[in-house]
């Protein structure tokens, strides 16, 4: 019983080193972003995307190089996408007054991204077909592979980077750009540590309650480490830019999926990942992204009621995975 009440006072206390992280980060990246002179849809879907994806691209490299725990990892980053997609744009329109998205992030961001869930499984298929050794069960994740995911978001970067050529940029700001660069690497830091204390705390509760380090990165990691997307998004939404709000959660899963995991694979060599568990969380979060997108393009905007559709679809997965967990269903096998 204390261990546990120490695990979840740690859970409280990263979550609040987190949260301040991120509005330094926030801060810095806003005001860089406007001295570079960048459109708001490349600050949204690039800057602060990747800024804030910094808690699940340490999750990974904390999970697979502090603790040994590549699974971990892997669920946090699919769990942060499943999050991301549900969660953080529902608060988002409740904050505000109104919640619109555009052509152009139906069009490409939310597209792009659902590229980037496909070339993810094609990543994992390869794993457990063609390398010598895997499995139906074990999908053995090369160097070699993580290339494909990695090219592909240089692709999505190129494009953005197409927009950003033909964006005026206003002279007109007085930043000094060697302070705010390092405020935004202490804001890393500061978030780094965060991701530290969530990641020690879920393997104290897998160690109390049994359960596998796949699921407590669907659930305990991948929310801990979303809050800097959330308090973000939120905030962007409040200040009525819509654009921002939106392309941050798609730009940021992408970055997590082509990024953030070929990273973890390079820095171990080689990983393993439960491809039976994979295949159907994989599944709910490509459900996720076409909810989001059919959602997103009704009317160009995201109402109230469509945001308590995306809070039910979350709280489904959420009691999918804990009846998994329990072993009352077995629809995951090896989670």
């Amino acid at each position: 019983m204390v261990g546990l009440l120490v695990t979840l006072v740690l859970v409280v206390i990263a979550t609040l080193v987190i949260w301040k992280g991120s509005i330094y980060f926030e801060q810095a990246a806003e005001r860089l972003s406007k001295y570079y002179g960048l459109p708001v849809a490349v600050h949204g879907a690039i800057v602060v995307a990747v800024g804030s994806s910094f808690p699940e691209i340490s999750s990974i490299v904390i999970s697979t190089l502090v603790h040994g725990e590549f699974s971990l990892g892997v669920g946090a980053i699919v769990g942060s996408a499943i999050f991301n997609l549900l969660v953080i744009p529902a608060l988002s329109a409740l904050a505000s007054e109104e919640l619109g998205a555009t052509r152009d992030i139906v069009h490409k961001d939310a597209q792009f991204y659902i590229i980037s869930v496909l070339v993810l499984f094609i990543m994992f298929a390869l794993g457990a077909t063609y390398v010598p050794g895997g499995t139906n069960r074990a999908a053995i994740l090369t160097p070699t592979l993580a290339l494909l995911p990695l090219a592909t978001y240089g692709i999505y970067v190129f494009l953005h980077q197409q927009d950003a050529s033909e964006h005026v940029a206003d002279d007109s700001l007085d930043v000094r750009p060697a302070r705010e660069w390092g405020m935004l690497a202490v804001a890393l830091v500061i978030i780094a540590v965060g991701v530290e204390g969530i990641v020690r705390a879920a393997l104290s509760l897998g160690a109390i309650f049994g359960a596998s380090s796949f699921l407590l990165g669907l659930t305990v990691i991948a929310a801990g480490t979303s809050l800097p997307d959330a308090f973000v998004s939120v905030r962007a939404a409040q200040n009525d830019d819509s654009v921002t709000s939106l392309t941050n959660v798609l730009g940021s899963n992408t970055f997590n999926l082509l990024v953030a995991i070929p990273i973890g694979v390079l820095l171990a060599g080689s990983a393993t990942i439960n491809f039976l568990a994979a295949i159907p969380t994989m599944g709910f979060l490509a459900f996720a992204t076409l909810v989001f997108v059919v959602f997103t393009r009704t009317d160009l905007e995201l109402t109230d009621h469509e945001a308590y559709g995306f809070l039910c679809l979350y709280g489904l997965f959420l009691l999918w995975m804990i009846l998994e967990s329990m072993g009352i269903i077995e629809t995951v096998r090896g989670i």
